[in-house]
């Protein structure tokens, strides 16, 4: 049997190719893809070349366990129906709308624990923006912001919208997201998210500052998330940060990378940085807190937000050259680039 997967063959170019596929085993289903979507921040990266050879690409995924090495496929967001049952898994699973994280391919073989059940009041397009809400949540579970925190977003792709919404739930005194893209920025503002501002405008970022620190109410912020996958934002973000303030740093530079000024405010102001990346879960969680319960909530905000009016592009697989180019160029009115498998 055989299936067309999206593959990157160098820097700046991928290609569809044929790969074969064995019949399901005893405890494997095969999943007939309906739909899948590029992941803008880190596929964007990978696209470009970017990513780190020396470690793997995500050993909590068996699908994305192995070094980035051309030719290599990768992708995490797949959405699609069970079509055929191993031996030895439950005929219940036959016909079951799924999601599964795996890399762009129009049927895939996986084990039937690795399968999402797609709760039955969601679709496949909403579905699709499950990790990127997994992601979401786990930002804000790192950050623990308290009520009536002053917030700051850097980067309003699909993270950074689904962080703010999260946020907005959060009761803050004041929430402003951050976005060289017009329309980005206009969206947030719209939803009424948060206030917006571009943070390339020299003049109005400057203006912004000196609000945040010259009224004697407002000593900067209390959480500046860098979401924007920009490594230069980074210094924007120490500027904006109060004294014991935290930056959560969400996003992956891969090999990109950018002068860090940590002379002054950043010494002066005892600012904290912490990392988050959403294949684990905090150590002050994990007690309580493991992967499923932080999917079934995930779920639940997908539900409340409905995230599938941020899709913007649709692909044929064939034309996945053309879709991770889109994805990678940061474009006007381009947010989420998916592929439809017909």
């Amino acid at each position: 049997m055989k299936s067309l997967a999206a593959f990157h063959i160098g820097p700046g170019k991928a290609e569809p190719r044929e790969v074969s596929l064995k019949a399901p085993e005893r405890e494997e289903v095969l999943v007939q893809t309906l739909c899948s979507a590029i992941s803008p921040g880190t596929e964007s990266m990978i696209y470009g070349g970017h990513m780190p050879r020396e470690i793997d690409g995500d050993a909590s995924i068996r699908n994305l366990d192995g070094r980035f090495e051309y030719p290599f496929s990768y992708g995490y967001t797949l959405s699609g129906k069970i079509i055929e049952c191993g031996k030895d898994v439950n005929s219940s699973w036959l016909g079951r709308s799924v999601f599964v994280f795996h890399p762009h391919q129009n049927q895939v073989i996986v084990p039937v624990v690795e399968c999402l059940p797609i709760p039955a009041d969601l679709d496949h397009y909403d579905a699709l923006f499950l990790p990127n809400m997994e992601s979401a949540l786990n930002f804000v579970m790192d950050a623990n912001p308290v009520i009536g925190s002053r917030m700051m977003v850097f980067g309003l792709g699909i993270v950074g919208l689904l962080t703010c919404e999260l946020l907005s739930r959060q009761e803050p005194e004041r929430l402003i997201g951050l976005d060289p893209l017009a329309d980005r920025r206009q969206r947030a503002l719209n939803s009424g998210l948060c206030d917006a501002a571009d943070p390339s405008d020299t003049g109005q970022w400057q203006s912004l500052v000196n609000e945040l620190f010259d009224n004697s109410k407002a000593q900067g912020m209390d959480i500046v998330f860098e979401l924007s996958g920009n490594m230069q934002a980074l210094n924007q973000a120490i500027e904006a940060t109060g004294f014991d303030g935290t930056i959560l740093l969400g996003s992956w530079y891969g090999t990109r990378s950018h002068a860090l000024d940590l002379g002054g405010h950043f010494h002066r102001r005892r600012i904290n940085i912490v990392s988050s990346q959403v294949s684990t879960l905090g150590p002050s969680l994990s007690g309580r807190w493991n992967k499923q319960r932080r999917i079934a909530l995930a779920w639940d905000m997908i539900r409340a937000i409905r995230p599938a009016s941020l899709i913007t592009h649709r692909f044929q697989l064939q034309d996945c050259d053309r879709a991770f180019e889109v994805a990678s160029q940061r474009l006007e009115n381009c947010l989420q680039v998916i592929f439809e498998y017909s």
